[in-house]
């Protein structure tokens, strides 16, 4: 036997003595991690003065979007089985801690035995027993620690994933409720534009019957006209998918979900503080989970280092057999006892595990280091997204002033002067989809800051949707609840 075998034992032998002085010997093997691989920015590309609040969609101040939001919070089934996951992580660290405790066991058992000879009586005998087994691991080199602290880890990556499927749920119904919004303001517009065609059709018709205009200048218009009438047809169709997606976001039966009354779109919110990029990090809940899923990965690690090494057990047992229930607590027969288990040879499966769960960490770290560089570029994107998603819309703007007052000149060229009739219809086309298209882009600025809003990420108290007197108290969790 090697030199360092014989020093394991010995340290075995100190582990059992001070067991009995009830001052275990506790070690733990932590090897050292690798650096994380990514390198922070100072500072992201653009902040604002004004810090975001935590339950970011109440900055555009509206109760609508604020009354479905608390209702999918409560209701959505996909963040109430998230929720499952967290209470089946709770209750997997809960498990996973009962190691550090002794065990007890009681036992008791009755049996009756009859006896028939021949040319005798039967003959019964009775015999009662009572026993109660308590074992206990000493845990001298940290595995049963390590894979406990594993487990809790678990727990807070659970909650962390809880708050990212909030965030995410949160944004999907505020760009729900707006892409809604923006089609009921399109579906007023395409009415308004109806309007309109039909009265130049009666002007353009009034026209070509005192023969100062032709049949085909009357069949364009009408034509006009129908291409309005079939937009609005579809938007109709989208505004009632999007309800439908509303109610099942808020976990509500399509169909039967109405939607709140007419809106408008809101001004977009001045930019936030993005923050310190070192400091964001601690509060975007999917780099939280990643970074709690390193430090459970390297827990696992340390305990299967650990598992290499001798495992030692005390057990004491008590147990009693009488014939007479009233006997029982008379005579007992005890006994302590003192295990030591050290793996000699298992075909490289310890070792092997050692590798797999080194492999698991260096994996968790890569995942780690990916998610940081995938939040910081929804962050930039956002940014710049919307910076020039603004300009877009003032030059839409400007664009929408001109196409108005050229509208209205070809118009009047048209009925005073026998103007060209494709120069008018060209210009009217232009301005009524620089009308809708205005819209279109007033909605994707709101989208971007919705995007900025979940990439900066944020936590906020959720409400819990299972009833009460399901859940456990959260004192029976330890600390995997903290």
């Amino acid at each position: 036997m090697t030199k360092r075998r014989w020093y394991l034992y010995a340290i075995s032998v100190c582990g059992l003595l001070a067991a009995g002085l009830l001052t275990p010997v506790a070690c733990s093997f932590h090897p050292e991690r690798p650096d994380l691989p990514v390198d922070l920015p100072e500072a992201f590309s653009r902040t604002g003065d004004e810090a975001a609040p935590n339950e970011w969609w109440r900055a555009f101040e509206d109760p609508h979007l604020s009354a479905l939001i608390d209702t999918g919070l409560r209701g959505n089934l996909s963040l109430r089985s998230t929720w499952d996951r967290l209470e089946q992580a709770r209750a997997t660290a809960r498990k996973s801690g009962a190691s550090q405790y002794p065990s007890l066991e009681l036992s008791a058992g009755a049996s009756r035995t009859v006896t028939k000879t021949e040319g005798a009586d039967r003959s019964y005998a009775n015999s009662f027993s009572l026993g109660a087994l308590a074992s206990y691991e000493l845990d001298l080199w940290g595995r049963v620690r390590s894979t406990k602290e594993a487990a809790e880890l678990d727990v807070l990556a659970s909650e962390a994933d809880l708050h990212t499927a909030a965030m995410t749920l949160t944004s999907e119904i505020t760009s729900a409720w707006f892409s809604l919004v923006e089609q009921r303001e399109e579906l007023r517009l395409l009415d308004q534009q109806i309007g309109t065609n039909e009265d130049y059709l009666e002007i353009i018709t009034a026209k070509y019957r005192s023969g100062q205009g032709s049949a085909v200048d009357v069949l364009q218009q009408r034509q006009l006209l129908e291409s309005s009438k079939a937009d609005r047809v579809l938007v109709e169709s989208r505004i009632a998918a999007l309800e439908h997606s509303l109610a099942v976001l808020t976990g509500q039966m399509p169909g039967r979900f109405l939607a709140p009354g007419d809106s408008s779109l809101p001004n977009v919110p001045p930019l936030p503080d993005t923050g310190v990029p070192t400091e964001w990090i601690q509060t975007r809940p999917d780099i939280q989970a990643a970074f709690l899923e390193v430090e459970a990965a390297d827990n696992r690690y340390a305990a299967a280092i650990a598992d290499q090494f001798p495992k030692i057990s005390i057990s004491a047992n008590a147990q009693t057999t009488t014939a007479e229930v009233g006997d029982l607590f008379s005579n007992w027969l005890a006994s302590l006892a003192a295990n030591l288990v050290e793996p000699i040879l298992d075909g490289g499966v310890k070792r092997a595990e050692v590798q797999r769960t080194r492999a698991v960490l260096s994996e968790r770290l890569n995942a780690y280091g990916d998610a940081v560089l995938s939040a910081i570029k929804e962050v930039e994107d956002a940014l710049v997204q919307e910076a020039k998603q603004a300009e877009y819309v003032e030059s839409l703007k400007k664009q929408l002033s001109l196409s108005e007052m050229a509208t209205a000149q070809s118009l009047e060229s048209y009925t005073s002067s026998g103007a060209d009739f494709t120069r008018y219809l060209t210009t009217l086309l232009s301005h009524q989809r620089l009308q809708r298209t205005h819209i279109q882009a007033v909605l994707q600025r709101l989208s971007y800051r919705v995007s900025l809003y979940r990439a900066l990420g944020g936590r906020w108290e959720l409400p819990n949707p299972v009833p009460e007197g399901k859940q456990e108290n959260d004192a029976d969790t330890g600390s995997a609840t903290k």
